[in-house]
Parts: structure tokens; sequence; C-alpha cells
């Protein structure tokens, strides 16, 4: 039997993803296991989460290096000492440059409907604000394999919810963060299961 599918999560916020996915792995539905977390904040309460769960984890703040070449850099020899297999960006807001032996293994998740509002500045509400403002009647979110850029590379998958005619950015976050529990997992379940 193959052992567990070792995740590298890299998170600057609350930590929720990772939350939601230790809760899979734990709840037995998601072959996987959280190797490290790296955190781009010395205050991103994902490091408090993964104390919590006795997860090793590391803050590697862009400030402390020359560019952000060797901050990536930085976070990539990390993730191999762990032996991280497949790096889960979970709210990162800086831009991790992939080296040639994680491409094709590093997965993101957008709150929206890539290729809308998407790229650099639309993360977290903002993303939620420029929906409504644009009066869009769908929204939801998007999981990719990254690339060098923001919010691009291939789709993996899409779960989509409507935006209803009271919705502030606040409720619509609230109802695509829960369609965003269900895509990350499923996501990653397929990547185990092309590796099989």
């Amino acid at each position: 039997m193959a052992s567990p599918l070792k995740l590298g999560v890299l998170l600057s916020g609350g930590g929720t993803t990772l939350e939601n996915l230790i809760a899979e792995i734990k709840g037995g539905t998601l072959d996987a296991t959280v190797s490290v977390v790296v955190s781009s904040s010395p205050k991103a309460f994902g490091l408090v989460r993964a104390a919590k769960h006795d997860i090793p984890s590391r803050t590697i703040r862009l400030a402390d290096y020359p560019d952000n070449g060797a901050f990536s850099e930085a976070i990539s020899h990390v993730l191999r000492d762990n032996g991280v297999e497949l790096v889960i960006l979970a709210g990162f807001l800086k831009l991790y440059t992939i080296p040639d032996d994680y491409r094709g293994r590093v997965m993101n998740i957008h709150p929206a409907l890539i290729p809308k509002f998407c790229g650099k500045g639309f993360y977290g509400h903002h993303v939620h604000e420029a929906v409504l403002a644009a009066g869009e009647k769908e929204s939801g979110c998007t999981v990719h394999y990254c690339d060098n850029e923001y919010d691009h590379g291939p789709i993996i998958l899409q779960r989509t919810v409507p935006v209803l005619d009271d919705d502030t950015p606040d409720t619509l976050a609230k109802r695509v963060f829960a369609e965003e529990r269900k895509a990350y997992p499923e996501a990653i379940r397929r990547f185990i299961a092309e590796k099989k």
C-alpha cells in the first residue's frame, strides 16, 4: 500500500484551509499528511493551528531576502527537507517562484471562477467585492496547478455558487468557502489517483 501523500502547506493568514485539510485527513477521506507548514508572516494564525496538530512549521519572510528568487529558494529548501510531494497554497499572499523539481506539483485555490477576478491584488474580500460590483450572477472557486504568475496555470476543477441579490462580500465569501472546503481535498485526491 502506498504511503500517504506528503503535503507542504504555504499560508499567510488564518489557516482555515489547513484546518480543513487536517480534518479531511483525520476523517480518513484524504490519504495524505501535512509534513510542514511555511508561513510568510510570523503573526499568521495558521502557525498556531499547525502547532496544535504538532505539524512542523517555519516562517520565511520576503523582507529577510534580497529578492523573490532567494525567498522562493528558501521555501523550496524547507519543502525538500521535509519530503514534500505536493505544495498547497492556502492563502499565501506572496509569489512563490516554482523550481523545476516542483513544476506540476504546486496547487492553489482561488475564491472566484478563473479567468475572472484573478491576478495580483485579487485575494480575499477584494475578490468578492469585485464580483458584486460587476453584477455577476455566479461565482465560486477554482483549484489550479500553479505556474510563476498569480492565479495562472492549468485548472483542475471549479465549483460554482449563485450570487444572490442581497449578498455582501461576507455572505458571498461564506458560500464560496463552503465550496472551497470540498474542492481542495477533491483536487488533491485527483492528484493522488493520477500518481498511482
